[in-house]
């Protein structure tokens, strides 16, 4: 009973110094976002530096192209700094970086795929997502999940990208994507169902 207690107790603790941090780094970025707005550029370039890898991990989960996530990564914080002064403080800093960096991925792809419409004209072939039978021994586990996302399309894709790998709030989702909650939810357990069928084949490797 008192092992049960003990154990109670430290999930307690451990919950209550979660949600500390949170708040404190939360505090962080509107400290160095009001610093930068008046006139600190520095605050700037920490904001960067606390940001710059979840964005990076964001671009490739949807993507999986790395030579695009240099581009598109100074694609973000360009514009990030263009429009950091109107900033209102009104939602997380994160919450608003996400949504400013899944606009640019759909820009991307929007823009690759005008660019396929030329090639395919060319006779140039595209290549697949998910690898055949014979080359499975060319994958490691994190890009076989990694083709497997591509797969979903867009509206299942994004809100499991960032649920189940970025850990954002069902209404932190919300907020990025601009979609009901329920329908976050919704479309979370539609992408897990896809990604399990998806990977179905592979479930040796993965195991």
């Amino acid at each position: 009973m008192r092992k049960a207690s003990k154990t109670m107790k430290d999930k307690e603790n451990n919950e209550v110094m979660q949600q500390a941090g949170n708040i404190f780094s939360l505090q962080d970025d509107f400290s160095l976002i009001k610093a930068f707005k008046e006139g600190d550029e520095a605050a700037f370039k920490d904001l960067v530096m606390r940001h710059k890898e979840k964005v990076r991990n964001l671009i490739y989960l949807n993507l999986g192209n790395t030579s695009a996530i240099d581009d598109i990564s100074q694609d973000v914080f360009v514009a990030v700094y263009r429009k950091l002064k109107q900033f209102r403080f009104q939602s997380q800093f994160t919450t608003w970086l996400y949504t400013i960096t899944m606009n640019k991925i759909r820009d991307h792809v929007r823009k690759r795929k005008i660019m396929s419409i030329f090639s395919a004209f060319s006779g140039e072939d595209n290549e697949p997502f998910l690898e055949s039978e014979n080359h499975r021994e060319d994958f490691d586990v994190n890009e076989m999940v990694r083709n497997a996302i591509s797969k979903l399309p867009p509206k299942l894709r994004e809100p499991l990208i960032l649920r189940d790998f970025e850990g954002l709030s069902y209404r932190e989702i919300s907020e990025t994507t601009g979609i009901e909650t329920g329908t976050v939810k919704s479309r979370i357990f539609r992408a897990r169902e896809a990604l399990r069928k998806l990977l179905e084949p592979w479930r040796k490797e993965l195991l």
